[in-house]
């Protein structure tokens, strides 16, 4: 099989994670997103990990030249030659794509597909504001899609759910006008290429994946 590099796209709230998890497993990818990338590269003390580490220490955020220096640090080891990659949160603006589009020129390398996990605004507020966290263990639950057995009580170690701040629905809805500010262009970008595989993130997880792999597989 031909070694695959793609790129997984998605709002908050589209189930983007759960199908980059099986996404990596059937292929036998490398997963980069860019918060272990930073973390990695940090860990190595590489040049990049070091500027990075720089700009995190102040408070500051790390700009887009030092996080798209990591990724091409990140792409050009050994397991993602050999196995190649899915993109996860990255790029996230156009600037981004287009810095990702020299790197990818640079190393003689090809984008296979980009696959976008898509789901209505009204249905992503819905799966956001009704999610529950348990506060010991971080187990994850929906108040109509994965209820707990007892009510606000974690099946699995038994202490009490709650919804974190960040899943109110203003700040939801917030993330959400931020996702498609900064996406919009990304969309239109990698359609222009024929690159970009559109997919139903509203059927159920295997029915995603399932469409996942056969636009994967044209």
């Amino acid at each position: 099989m031909k070694t695959k590099r793609l790129l997984i796209m998605g709002p908050p709230g589209a189930g983007k994670g759960t199908q980059a998890a099986n996404i990596v497993v059937e292929y036998g990818l490398c997963h980069i997103s860019t918060g272990d990338m930073f973390r990695a590269a940090i860990k190595k003390g590489t040049d990049m990990g070091k500027l990075a580490q720089s700009y995190i220490d102040k408070g500051n955020l790390v700009p887009d030249s030092v996080t798209v220096g990591i990724v091409k640090e990140r792409i050009q080891q050994e397991d993602c030659k050999k196995h190649g990659f899915l993109l996860d949160g990255f790029p996230r603006n156009l600037d981004q794509a287009i810095a990702l589009d020299q790197i990818f020129s640079d190393l003689g390398y090809e984008l296979d597909g980009v696959i976008n996990v898509a789901v209505s605004n009204d249905i992503l507020i819905s799966r956001i504001v009704g999610r529950r966290v348990c506060k010991k263990c971080g187990a994850t639950y929906h108040v109509e899609f994965n209820k707990p057995k007892l009510d606000g009580i974690c099946d699995l170690c038994g202490s009490e759910l709650y919804t974190r701040a960040d899943d109110s629905e203003e700040t939801a809805r917030n993330r959400l006008d931020v996702y498609a500010y900064q996406t919009e262009p990304l969309l239109k970008f990698y359609r222009e290429r024929n690159l970009l595989v559109e997919v139903d993130g509203t059927d159920t997880v295997d029915k995603v994946f399932e469409n996942i792999k056969k636009a994967l597989e044209k």
